[in-house]
């Protein structure tokens, strides 16, 4: 005998089956634009189908990377400001891939959150899918969690997964050697490592996300909310041409860290500091922070968001390849015996 009532449901557990279908249906054009040589399906699915031989490679070793955004999440939860998230988190695990020489071929997406809002991640995934366009990297899969409890309200995390691939023997870094030549490709902004710093140093100011920026045009929040610059399509052009012997994507660690991990045992490298101008966002949080050259080196990109170690006699040709490709190239330094990284000159 039954008393007519159904009992408890999931959405009275506070999740909604029924909005995350809906998100899928939403999300489908956006990811679809992101479609390349390859795919073999597309969203719904169990897993992401993708044909290595359809893609053009013969011999290829594939090459992996994973990444989230870090703190700069919670600029974008606490200001609404959403639009670009999802193109720091493409942008965090490509750029890495054309690291090891490869080119990154699909990109799957882990998004968390304490209760779906329809219209946010819609908006968040639109960005992830941008973020592959711009790329050239497939959107074929991800996952939506919708975890009350685990969340505070409004709340959400990002991870990405990335897989590229490479011919065999076309692994990078390959060849460095004393004398390469660094050339340096700007970087947008802060991007996407160092915002607990960051954050930190907004509060030391006294200044609100939503207070006119000091150091540039519009609001504070929106400024440090600058997406990450993608580096596939002109560091992939520049590989091509030759010469390339190795890149170093400046994140956590900044210039100080990231530049030695392509430098064999024996080898250092050396940086002119005044071979650019450190862009106003940097020159504002040092000042604020009454940080220190050397914690700035080693904790933001400065500046240079790309290294690319180079042949001597192809610095030239791939300046100009780069140039052509919309970058800004400065010629760093060069390759030095020793290890690690000298500098001379200053930022600040």
């Amino acid at each position: 005998m039954t008393s007519g009532n159904n009992g408890v449901t999931y959405a009275d557990a506070g999740v909604d089956i029924d909005a995350g279908n809906a998100l899928v249906e939403r999300i489908k054009p956006a990811a679809k634009r992101t479609n390349r040589a390859g795919v073999m399906a597309g969203l719904g699915g169990f897993g992401g189908l993708f044909d290595l031989k359809a893609a053009g490679f013969s011999d290829p070793v594939l090459v992996a990377a994973t990444d989230g955004v870090g703190t700069k999440l919670r600029i974008a939860i606490d200001t609404g400001n959403v639009a670009g998230i999802g193109i720091d988190l493409v942008a965090m695990c490509v750029n890495d891939l054309v690291c090891q020489g490869a080119e990154p071929l699909f990109f799957l997406d882990y998004f968390a959150t304490g209760k779906l809002e329809l219209d946010q991640a819609t908006e968040i995934i639109n960005s992830i899918a941008k973020g592959c366009e711009l790329s050239g990297t497939a959107l074929i899969g991800g996952e939506t969690a919708e975890m009350p409890g685990m969340y505070a309200g409004g709340d959400f995390d990002l991870a990405g997964f990335s897989v590229g691939a490479m011919e065999r023997r076309a692994t990078l870094p390959a060849n460095v050697a004393e004398g390469d030549v660094l050339l340096g490709l700007a970087s947008d902004g802060v991007h996407s490592n160092g915002y607990s710093l960051v954050r930190r140093i907004v509060e030391i100011s006294g200044l609100g996300w939503g207070d006119s920026c000091p150091f540039g045009d519009g609001d504070l929040g929106a400024a440090l909310l600058t997406p990450t610059r993608l580096y596939v399509k002109s560091t992939l052009a520049a590989i091509a041409a030759g010469g390339v012997h190795g890149l170093a994507h400046i994140t956590g660690g900044g210039l100080t860290e990231n530049l030695p991990r392509v430098l064999p045992d024996g080898l250092g490298c050396h940086v002119d500091l005044d071979a650019w101008e450190l862009a106003p966002v940097f020159r504002w949080l040092a000042q604020t922070g009454g940080m220190q050259q050397s914690e700035l080196l080693k904790t933001f990109n400065s500046g240079q968001g790309m290294v690319l170690v180079v042949a001597p006699d192809a610095a030239d040709s791939l300046s100009a390849i780069l140039q052509a490709e919309g970058e800004v190239v400065t010629r760093l330094g060069h390759v030095t015996k020793g290890a690690g990284v000298t500098y001379s000159g200053a930022l600040l």
